[in-house]
């Protein structure tokens, strides 16, 4: 896949990273390329990509499965692709990551994801999270800073599906497409 906008070069990637006093690790990523060609941009949703991964409240393992479910539902390969390898350097079991392709037929996940992804699908598709679906993520996510982080986290990887769908972000070259079988989303070639 061609990106729809150019990368920056990784020497002014960097260099603007480091200004910006982010990661080196996030830096050099196709995504931080290509959405550096905006520096303010970059910095704005860059620094709070850093601060949702980095300096989280919100449990990495119901974090990780709301990501998976937005790259899946969504379609984003890249999102799918980058976030396997989040999940699975956090220990979550891979059978669990599968299972939010098809979570409400699985018996892999735990009330708390269930709710997590109910609720995230919900604003997939479009609408507000319900009285009763909240409910539901408040039993498990008790702490109010935790609530706000995790509908920020949401549109955050909402909105970065969208980056990497319209703009063609490409994966970098050893990274593996839709891992772990080469499945890829239904709504990946939508």
């Amino acid at each position: 896949m061609t990106s729809r906008v150019p990368m920056i070069p990784l020497d002014r990637a960097r260099a603007l990273g480091e200004a910006m006093g982010l990661p080196a690790r996030r830096t050099g990523s196709e995504a931080f390329r290509v959405v550096a060609n905006n520096p303010g941009v970059a910095r704005v949703a860059f620094t709070q990509l850093a601060q949702l991964l980095e300096n989280n409240k919100f449990d990495t393992r119901l974090r990780e499965m709301m990501i998976m479910r937005i790259g899946w539902v969504t379609g984003s390969a890249y999102e799918w692709a980058q976030h396997w390898r989040v999940a699975s350097e956090a220990n979550i079991p891979s059978e669990d990551v599968l299972a939010v392709r098809d979570w409400r037929n699985s018996d892999r996940l735990t009330p708390a994801d269930k709710a997590i992804l109910t609720a995230t699908d919900e604003c997939l598709e479009g609408k507000s999270i319900s009285d009763a679906s909240w409910a539901e993520v408040i039993k498990y996510v008790t702490d109010p800073g935790e609530q706000v982080e995790f509908v920020i986290a949401m549109g955050n990887w909402m909105s970065f599906s969208l980056l990497f769908r319209n703009l063609r972000i490409p994966l970098a070259p050893s990274i593996t497409v839709w891992p772990p079988d080469g499945l890829p989303s239904p709504a990946a070639n939508k």
